[in-house]
């Protein structure tokens, strides 16, 4: 071992241990509490709060909560809850509402002493939204009395004092998050609009209020849903086609666990399932959810059987069939949630799947048995989604045969790249053979696969399966990703770690990327989830003056540059790209190819049921609704995203 060596092993002792004392550790790494420090992040402070709120609701003491944004971005949160405790804790010796603020793994929600029912199981929320802003005030409304404390970063700056009187209940935060922190610290209206809202269709009976004071004139929502779940599925389906009227419901409670389901079918061709533990999201499932598929299943099966809609020769019908078009929420509340993953995604609780696919097995069967003309809609379409899903599993083994990793297999138009480790490979997906004759040209050709698309692929939104397997620019790209589709998509077998969609920027270029983007969420939707999924942004202006040649990707940009060149001497040449194959192939590889000079955006989705909102909208076959959403929201557009 060297002199250095031995002097470094020799320093490594107690003194470096690093002991983080409070909510340092929050401030340290807010990523491991929050998720992220951008937008996702400052978004999740707000939910972290209002969730508190919540657990009182569900408790059976909170009637309205209000949420508004403030003029300077910080944050109100008020409930008519009992208002935390504000006498001193036995063991700290500080008022509790201190404690709940100040140390983590404190609050009500441990022990089932507090709350019963909990979403915010680790008792971190509060006191991590307190470390991560610059300043957070208090006010309690409880005992007949007014009090009111405040912290500076986790720090308590005013001692908890009494400063009024009161016959109401309560608590009341205000916060102004962290610009050492957060990367932006502007909140999104309707981020939190949808969240919200989404809170409150899962808490039946609470009204939540969210006001925006920004801005010259106020908005103001309330969210209040005495029909729970069932207004939930209609919010969902209101611009979906349902092929019945009566969404099917029920809300019981079994073995302490209370279980709510509602669901719908349309005449949609995608599913929409979405299951939650104690109002979580748990986005990738768990026993609950396989619970209601077991359940519904077998009730759909037995009642073909029974009404004979399935002759004794007919194979059962598979639980894919009977989903197409479905949308379904199950919400279960439970004491002891048992959570995989420390994002709370999937519920472990075993118990659950019995209760769930036995109390689903009673109350669908009920509606079913209940509603004779209804029931045979439902299992019209689902044998009709049977005999389609038989053709396009045909299609796709037609498609699995030709799709190998050997280069001979792949599509004809695609150039693909020399390098064989996947996790170095790109592909380009470039609207029109011009554009895709420049990519092929200006590509590195080693990491740098492009295939070119003939005008704009199929609106899968509007087509079944079976249509979209026939589509060749869509069976090229499933060929040449070479991991599959739906349920049958394997992304390890993905060829390229990133799949770049690069079309001009104008409207036709955007919609050709809605159109992809659809396809890719509906029956590819690990591709967006796992970040695999990119938008290349070329220029909409080339731009030269005394020799130099300038690139600009916004009329924004594009102002400023002529404002910084106006001083100097000379005319302008100033170009206005149509598309991407008026470019020269060299221009296209060092605006939007190149590694060190591109800009590319990552496609994530936040949110399943925003995105499926969203897609149902622009891309389904209701226009009022998609005109609306145009009108509302033509403000915001940008052709540089």
């Amino acid at each position: 071992m060297s002199e250095e060596k031995k002097v470094n092993a020799n320093s490594y002792d107690a003194s470096q241990i690093q002991v983080l004392e409070g909510l340092e550790a929050v401030r340290k790494r807010p990523g491991m509490y929050i998720g992220s420090t951008g937008t996702r992040g400052l978004h999740h402070l707000v939910y972290e709060i209002v969730d508190n709120s919540i657990d009182e609701a569900l408790a059976g003491y909170c009637k309205n909560i209000n949420v508004v944004i403030q003029e300077d971005n910080s944050i109100l949160v008020e409930d008519d809850g009992r208002g935390m405790p504000v006498d001193k804790h036995p063991k700290l010796n500080i008022p509790a509402v201190e404690v709940i603020h100040t140390v983590l793994h404190a609050g009500g929600k441990f022990g089932g002493g507090g709350y019963k029912v909990s979403g915010g199981l680790h008792g971190v929320g509060a006191s991590v939204v307190n470390a991560l802003s610059t300043r957070m005030e208090v006010e309690v409304k409880r005992n007949g009395k007014i009090y009111k404390q405040a912290y500076e970063r986790g720090k308590t700056v005013m001692p908890l004092t009494e400063i009024g009187e009161s016959s109401k209940t309560g608590s009341k935060t205000i916060f102004w998050p962290d610009g050492e922190i957060f990367e932006d610290l502007v909140y999104d209206y309707f981020t939190l609009e949808h969240r919200l809202r989404e809170m409150a269709f899962l808490t039946k009976g609470i009204k939540i209020t969210l006001i925006d004071e920004r801005g010259e004139k106020p908005k103001k929502e309330v969210f209040h849903y005495e029909g729970g779940l069932k207004e939930f599925v209609r919010h969902i389906n209101k611009n979906k086609d349902a092929i019945h009227d009566e969404i099917i419901y029920f809300d019981t409670t079994k073995n302490g666990i209370e279980v709510e389901v509602a669901m719908q079918f349309t005449k949609s061709y995608s599913e929409m399932m979405l299951s939650y533990a104690n109002n979580i999201n748990t986005v990738d499932g768990g026993y609950h959810l396989s619970g209601l598929k077991t359940a519904l299943t077998k009730v759909i099966n037995d009642y073909a059987r029974k009404n004979k809609n399935l002759k004794e020769k007919d194979d059962n019908l598979t639980g894919e069939d009977i989903r197409e078009g479905l949308t379904s929420i199950v919400s279960v509340k439970i004491t002891n949630p048992q959570f995989e993953g420390q994002t709370k995604a999937k519920l472990g609780n075993a118990e659950v799947k019995g209760i769930v696919d036995s109390t689903a097995r009673e109350f669908i069967g009920a509606f079913l048995d209940e509603n004779p003309a209804q029931a045979n809609i439902i299992i019209d379409k689902c044998i009709k989604a049977s005999r389609a899903r038989e053709a396009a599993r045909k299609a796709r083994e037609t498609i699995r045969k030709s799709n190998s990793l050997e280069t001979t297999s792949l599509p004809g138009k695609l150039a693909d790249c020399s390098e064989k480790d996947p996790s170095l490979c790109e592909i380009f997906l470039v609207e029109g053979d011009s554009a895709g004759g420049n990519a092929k040209l200006g590509r590195d050709r080693n990491r740098q696969a492009i295939l070119p698309l003939r005008g704009k692929i199929l609106n899968v939104e509007k087509s079944s399966e079976l249509k979209i397997l026939s589509s060749d620019e869509i069976k090229n790209m499933i060929t040449a990703f070479g991991c599959g589709i739906g349920d049958e998509f394997d992304i390890s077998k993905l060829r390229y770690n990133k799949i770049v969609i690069m079309t001009d920027a104008d409207v036709d270029g955007s919609h050709i990327r809605a159109l992809l983007l659809t396809f890719f969420y509906r029956y590819m939707t690990p591709l967006i989830e796992q970040g695999h999924v990119y938008a290349a942004q070329p220029p909409l202006y080339q731009t030269k003056k005394q020799k130099q040649t300038y690139y600009t990707y916004t009329e924004r940009e594009q102002e400023k540059l002529l404002e910084e060149l106006s001083d100097k001497p000379g005319k302008a040449e100033i170009k206005r790209y149509k598309g991407l194959g008026e470019m020269n192939y060299d221009q296209l590889w060092e605006t939007t190819m190149d590694y060190n000079n591109r800009t590319l955006i990552q496609i994530t989705v936040e949110d399943a049921t925003a995105a499926d909102e969203i897609f149902t909208t622009l891309m389904g076959d209701k226009v009022p609704p998609r005109k609306k959403f145009i009108e509302e929201n033509a403000k915001y557009a940008r052709l540089d995203v």
